[in-house]
């Protein structure tokens, strides 16, 4: 997932077509904008709802953040270049990928504290995730297409596994095999967790380019963010396409909300596609919330239904010229933010 500095303005929405698939509004809204101190580029947050903190990734730190108040309560530092956060509750830790060191912090969840370094077996260490079938966490580097793979226990490396492509984010079955977003080959990679080799692989066509996943483990489905604007829908046993949706531009970061049964795709566009699930293989787009350009990755609380969104102010980019034909706008110094987005009341 690359660092949220580059989006598109509101202008660019509209053009797409993208407005006009717009749902009446359901009553979504930004309640709250936890406003911290820092500056730089940001990527993926994470949840840990047992202690109500969210863990937000802040160019080479990560900031925790309680989200009943809305106040920082501490810090992560030296996580230089520094992409996503798993929890391993179990062993009481959280790992953060660091991409421009190779590394991954192991940190203990009650103090902060670092407990290690481990330093990946590849380059570019991006999306991670706990996998609780093999006590495990898997890194997936973007630089060099494979995943490392670390024991919880030890911390050690006990595994690198070779990809066919650019690995992107992943999801979990919990019961033994791990599914990865292949961006550049559009195509679903399942990992045998127990093996630990890539047992198939699975197109995703209409979808291309995906970055953005998630799970519903009881009906063993895949909702698959991708680049061309869409969702693809696949079930997760048999790799088969189900259906299609289109969504927002810039996807970046896929939720499922098992209890209302919702599932959500941030985009960096400045809004957030919620799509609701009604049966089976039965989907809609309930609404298009809008949030703010930058806010492309999420984490959502499954107690509260609150969607969580790190995102800054932009700058208006400038006008372009022969030498920078396509400039870009820049995050505002100082504004750094998380938004924090409540359902309906109902």
């Amino acid at each position: 997932m690359k660092k949220s500095l580059l989006v598109l303005g509101f202008s660019a929405l509209v053009s797409s077509g993208f407005a006009a698939m717009d749902a009446p509004a359901s009553g979504y809204s930004i309640i709250n904008k936890f406003h911290l101190e820092g500056e730089g580029g940001w990527d993926y947050c994470a949840l840990d709802e047992a202690t109500n903190r969210l863990f937000v990734s802040h160019a080479t730190q990560v900031q925790v953040v309680d989200v009943s108040t809305g106040k920082q309560t501490g810090a992560i530092p030296d996580t230089k270049g520094v992409h996503g956060i798993a929890f391993a509750h179990e062993v009481n830790k959280a790992y953060i990928s660091n991409g421009k060191d190779t590394s991954v912090s192991v940190v203990d969840l009650k103090t902060l504290a670092l407990i290690k370094k481990v330093h990946v077996s590849g380059i570019g260490p991006d999306a991670i995730i706990y996998e609780p079938f093999s006590k495990s966490v898997f890194t997936f580097n973007g630089k060099t297409n494979n995943a490392t793979v670390i024991d919880v226990k030890t911390d050690n490396i006990k595994a690198t596994i070779a990809l066919s492509g650019k690995p992107e984010f992943a999801a979990s079955d919990n019961a033994g095999h791990l599914f990865d977003n292949i961006e550049d080959k559009s195509e679903v990679a399942v990992i045998n967790t127990k093996s630990m080799k890539i047992e198939k692989s699975w197109p995703i066509a209409p979808g291309e380019e995906a970055s953005a996943l998630a799970i519903d483990n009881q009906d063993h489905r895949l909702f698959i963010g991708c680049h061309n604007k869409l969702m693809v829908v696949m079930d997760a046993v048999s790799g088969k396409v189900i259906t299609s949706l289109p969504i927002g531009d810039h996807v970046d970061a896929a939720a499922f909300d098992a209890g209302k049964q919702i599932v959500y795709f941030s985009n960096g566009d400045g809004t957030v596609t919620a799509i609701q699930k009604s049966g089976k293989d039965d989907y809609k787009v309930l609404e298009n919330i809008v949030t703010q350009k930058g806010a492309k990755t999420m984490a959502l609380s499954a107690t509260t239904h609150h969607l969580y969104l790190p995102t800054a102010e932009y700058n208006l980019a400038p006008a372009p010229t022969a030498e920078n034909p396509k400039p870009k706008a820049t995050p505002k110094p100082g504004t750094f933010m998380v938004l924090d987005i409540a359902p309906a009341a109902k």
